[in-house]
């Protein structure tokens, strides 16, 4: 995992012992899983429009914010869920160099 990543879940993990009104992320784990769920929503939507709108502009910078906001979200959804970023990670690790269209006939012929 990039040490930023590592730095980040971390952090993450140390805010599940703060007191909410000490930590916006120990606020979200108080309010619990569905908080989150919406928090990764909000930002994929957010992402969606900002995207959008650098596809008209060229601007980017707005995407790039919104992006960012909507991994830290991932990545506190994923503590809740007591998984790492190593874990996602591993996947793309094994999907490297393999074709999209065949790793995802793959994943609907397992499941």
């Amino acid at each position: 995992m990039s040490e930023l990543l590592q730095a980040l879940a971390e952090t993450i993990e140390q805010r599940k012992a703060a007191t909410a009104d000490s930590s916006y992320v120990a606020s979200l784990y108080a309010k619990g899983l569905n908080k989150i769920l919406e928090k990764v929503g909000e930002e994929a939507t957010e992402v969606i429009l900002a995207a959008k709108d650098a596809e008209t502009t060229g601007a980017t910078e707005a995407l790039t914010q919104e992006m960012a906001d909507l991994w830290f979200h991932c990545l506190i959804c994923l503590a809740h869920l007591n998984l790492s970023p190593d874990d996602v990670l591993n996947v793309l690790a094994e999907r490297q160099g393999l074709s999209g269209l065949v790793e995802k006939a793959s994943r609907t012929s397992t499941m």
